[in-house]
């Protein structure tokens, strides 16, 4: 653990699956490194999720590196025990880890270094830092005409717990992609529940030919691409949601185009009252402690190469969706970018 003031060759910013990734990475290289972790338990964003929350990769496709997560192979882990296993994780490796540490600022110094500076005032210099947030911190509701005006409830999916917080009430889900359709099939035996898309739901079947959908990207390469990154991810269906959503249990309409102050404008012209909306519209990069100009372009993209910034020397990132490949920001895709990235901090720090 690094005292007040003082260094270490490696900062790693988040002790989520990215972060301890990262630091197994590093600690297998002999690189010193410290993780700051602005929570108190080694678990990322997992204990926050929705209480249902089941994973798309099974066990055995959703460990990191060095030790499996346990379980049933095939069977689906659910939010609880995926929490327990990064704190597992972190004990086992005796990773370094400073909880309640928060990073206000990354800033370079005169000596090629970086500063890190923590919400308490404290600075550490280190020889690089690894940005390894994720997006759960910075959730995206998309501009909406009218949105300030409704009286109803307006949460986004990281906010999100259980249907019985909404039971018998008239709610819209907005989103096309897993999670909304998780939730808002769930929501449906508690509440009425329209789903809200702006384009027709894709389905992908969770298993063929007897094998996990997973299995199949991995022999086909497509995890080590970034095959969705445009189009977005496709909704993994046992087919229950195909199901529920052709019954109408939710339904599923076009995006209403404005918001008043009891409801929806929908995109035929009618008015409907609602009682709440759930956007699970996906999040952005995590990043509060670097200046904007530094971490994204004028696109709103992230500034990255392979996982080293662009902007500045000595930063590099972990843990966010599409940065190396289609797997990047899930468990089973942090380990390859993690392994990548303190090979660059090697080169590094040997030159």
């Amino acid at each position: 653990m690094t005292a007040a003031g003082e260094g270490a060759s490696v900062v790693v910013i988040g002790a989520g699956q990215a972060g301890l990734a990262t630091g197994r990475m590093l600690q297998k290289e002999g690189i010193d490194f410290t993780i700051l972790e602005a929570g108190p338990r080694a678990t990322g964003s997992w204990p926050a999720y929705y209480d249902s929350l089941t994973l798309f990769s099974p066990t055995a496709y959703s460990g990191l590196p060095d030790l499996a997560m346990p379980g049933e192979p095939d069977a689906y882990p659910r939010r609880d025990a995926v929490a327990a296993y990064l704190e597992d994780y972190a004990a086992h490796f005796a990773l370094p880890i400073r909880f309640g540490a928060r990073v206000a600022a990354v800033s370079p110094i005169g000596n090629g270094g970086l500063a890190v500076r923590l919400g308490d005032g404290e600075t550490m210099m280190a020889a690089s830092v690894v940005a390894a947030t994720g997006t759960f911190g910075a959730p995206h509701i998309p501009m909406i005409e009218g949105a300030s005006s409704f009286g109803g409830t307006v949460v986004h999916s990281a906010a999100y717990r259980r249907p019985a917080d909404f039971a018998g009430q008239r709610v819209i889900v907005v989103g096309a992609a897993n999670s909304a359709v998780q939730i808002a099939a769930e929501l449906a035996g508690h509440a009425r529940v329209t789903l809200a898309t702006r384009e027709a739901i894709r389905y992908a079947p969770q298993r063929l030919f007897g094998k996990d959908v997973h299995f199949w990207f991995k022999w086909f390469g497509i995890d080590a691409t970034n095959l969705f990154s445009d189009q977005g991810t496709p909704v993994l269906d046992d087919g229950r949601y195909r199901l529920a959503i052709a019954a109408g249990r939710p339904e599923r309409k076009a995006m209403f185009k404005a918001m008043t102050a009891d409801g929806v404008i929908w995109a035929d012209g009618r008015k409907e009252a609602v009682d709440a909306i759930i956007f699970a519209t996906g999040f952005r990069p995590d990043l509060p402690f670097l200046p904007a100009g530094v971490a994204f372009d004028g696109a709103g993209r992230l500034r990255q190469r392979r996982g080293a910034s662009i902007a500045l020397d000595g930063l590099y990132f972990v843990g966010q969706p599409g940065l190396t490949r289609f797997a990047s920001g899930a468990l089973r895709g942090v380990g390859h970018d993690a392994a990548g990235v303190v090979r660059q901090i090697a080169r590094r720090l040997r030159a």
